[in-house]
């Protein structure tokens, strides 16, 4: 793709970006949605003589179009590499290093990037890993955290389970002052290139795992990494090592997830509102006691949140009526994380006992999901650094899907009143939201 096809497709709007680039009609029949390339070889029509493909590890139509769409669709990217997995495309860019290496993380990293960076890449090739809480570390902090080895600052923003929220920019500035210079990353897949755009922010590097919202649909497996274009070098070296691994992603999930990508920019703004939704209520709640969603405008780092917005979303949450105290905050992601009252067992009791959030590990699909990342998506971080990052028994990760506000919020009313005795329990009072949620939820999911 030329450099000024590619400015003048992402001159266009995300939505129509999301359904037409990488979608050209089919060259052999015009059909408008493109065939499944299963083929693993291709026709050469002289040694070394083809068509861009010669055996599906090295290059795939259905990938090539997903990586095309991908590149567009993370403002500021210029090439997209899909994986296998997003442990696959965590694992390849660690590898791409070398050896002896030193990364500086967030602390709240996800459970599977702990492990990779603590064990597999410790044992495998020297790496060492700092970790920091980037959220409340001053600059200095983190500068002092760099080494001279340092080749890589992993940024999650909103990490998991706590939704700690990292000032993008703060770090890459810091980054870019050090000696060493490493390079930014910034797993971006808990807001999805519709919320927000770290490349934008000066990120050199940005991961997903597609598994989740880009795909959509909880039927996929896969990662991606998007990066700018001058850094062309490193695009290359990740595929690369890809192709020489085979961490790469099947012809047809390439194809899903292309067509789940389509209805990305519609899907994060039902998850979204509906977030805001379901946190307002949360926060209200007698249950519970604590609620973390950046969105809310009670959230300390609400004003980051807003900052952090990229260009198109922010164009969105401008569109919708009233303003963020009436509304109490601004959709912010699907993620809700919130603190469960009661003995150790309520929130165990609580995930049992919802019918529309299902008990299940994962994130980012259309339906609503729950879990209790102490025993679950965390369980492989050690006890005494879980309590540290304050992920306990009482801590509930909810991924909000775009069900109906109203029988969301009703399901978790009623798992609340189940799981806990409120008689037990000393409760503050709550304040009273600005105006009732249905009403709220009603307002923003019909704009």
């Amino acid at each position: 793709m030329t450099p000024a096809l590619t400015l003048r497709k992402e001159s266009r709007g995300f939505s129509t970006r999301a359904i037409h680039v990488g979608s050209e009609p089919d060259p052999a029949t015009n059909a408008v949605i493109a065939p499944i390339s299963l083929s693993t070889t291709f026709k050469q029509d002289a040694v070394g003589v083809h068509k861009g493909y010669e055996y599906s590890r090295s290059g795939n139509p259905n990938r090539d179009s997903l990586e095309t769409l991908l590149a567009s669709l993370e403002a500021g990217g210029a090439e997209a590499v899909a994986f296998s997995s997003g442990s696959a495309t965590t694992a390849t860019v660690i590898l791409s290093l070398g050896s002896d290496a030193h990364v500086v993380s967030v602390n709240d990293v996800y459970g599977g990037t702990f492990r990779y960076m603590r064990r597999v890449a410790t044992e495998n090739q020297g790496l060492s890993t700092t970790f920091v809480d980037l959220e409340k570390a001053s600059e200095q902090a983190i500068y002092d955290a760099i080494q001279d080895n340092t080749k890589l600052i992993w940024i999650e923003s909103p990490t998991n389970p706590t939704l700690r929220l990292i000032d993008i920019r703060k770090v890459v500035a810091i980054a870019r002052s050090h000696p060493s210079n490493p390079l930014v990353l910034v797993d971006n897949t808990f807001l999805s290139p519709y919320w927000s755009s770290p490349l934008l922010q000066g990120a050199d590097i940005v991961v997903h795992s597609l598994t989740k919202y880009i795909n959509g649909h909880s039927d996929v497996i896969m990662g991606a990494a998007i990066l700018p274009a001058h850094h062309a070098a490193l695009t290359s070296k990740l595929r690369f090592l890809q192709n020489a691994i085979g961490a790469i992603p099947s012809p047809h999930d390439a194809w899903l997830a292309q067509r789940g990508a389509k209805t990305l920019q519609l899907r994060m703004r039902a998850h979204g509102t509906n977030a805001l939704a379901v946190a307002s209520f949360l926060e209200r709640s007698e249950y519970v006691k604590e609620v973390i969603y950046p969105g809310l405008e009670s959230h300390p780092l609400h004003q980051l949140a807003v900052d952090s917005l990229s260009p198109h979303a922010r164009k969105f949450v401008d569109s919708l009526p009233g303003d963020a105290a009436s509304r109490g905050g601004i959709p912010f992601g699907g993620m809700v994380s919130f603190r469960i009252r009661g003995d150790d067992g309520a929130a165990e009791r609580f995930l049992t006992r919802t019918k529309l959030f299902t008990l299940a590990e994962s994130l980012g699909g259309v339906e609503s999901l729950a879990e209790l990342p102490e025993k679950m998506t965390h369980g492989s971080i050690p006890p005494a650094e879980r309590k540290l990052l304050g992920i306990g028994p009482d801590l509930i990760r909810l991924s909000v899907g775009v069900e109906d506000a109203e029988d969301l919020i009703e399901d978790l009313r009623q798992a609340l009143e189940y799981a806990v005795d409120i008689a037990d329990i000393a409760v503050p009072v709550k304040a009273t939201a600005p105006a009732h949620i249905d009403a709220l939820a009603t307002a923003l999911a019909s704009n």
